[in-house]
């Protein structure tokens, strides 16, 4: 069934919905930021059934806004995994539904393979199959005792296909 040009036209003038994300359980706002923050911990887009979230850079903070593991790449690396998965589960996702990971190393020389470990043991325990598409990135970061941060990208269904 085809649709018409105005009933297109139409559509195309109905705003994206999407609404800011966050769970302050694990892991709250850095409080050092100037207020207003000037991003969203992430964001959540709906689309006729389908729902991205857009989770930004998160790292090793914990429910105080503190940086926690500093000087232990394994131990920050887990808490930013544990801290995404908070932010998914929050809004219903899983790890099962991240399509993609920009993962940013302060020095990727030095610590890409004890990174790439705890990664890959982390995704097993997730059962990822497949694997999420995703890039290695050296960078400073925005507090210097952070050793890694992770944005992802979620995607999955939340009305059942007909």
């Amino acid at each position: 069934m085809l649709l018409d040009a105005q009933l297109l036209r139409d559509l195309a003038k109905v705003p994206v919905e999407k609404r800011a994300i966050t769970n302050l359980r694990v892991l709250n706002e850095a409080f050092d930021y100037p207020r207003p923050s000037s991003f969203s911990r992430g964001l959540r887009v709906d689309l006729n059934g389908l729902s991205i979230l857009l989770i930004s850079g998160t790292a090793s903070i914990d429910e105080h806004g503190q940086t926690i593991h500093i000087g232990d790449l394994r131990a920050q690396t887990r808490r930013t995994f544990e801290n995404i998965q908070g932010l998914l589960e929050a809004e219903g996702a899983t790890w099962k539904d991240v399509v993609r990971t920009t993962c940013y190393l302060r020095d990727i020389e030095r610590d890409y393979a004890a990174f790439n470990e705890e990664r890959t043991a982390f995704y097993q325990e997730q059962e990822l199959d497949p694997l999420p598409a995703s890039t290695g990135i050296q960078a400073i970061l925005c507090r210097p005792e952070l050793l890694v941060e992770i944005e992802a990208i979620a995607m999955f269904r939340t009305d059942p296909l007909e």
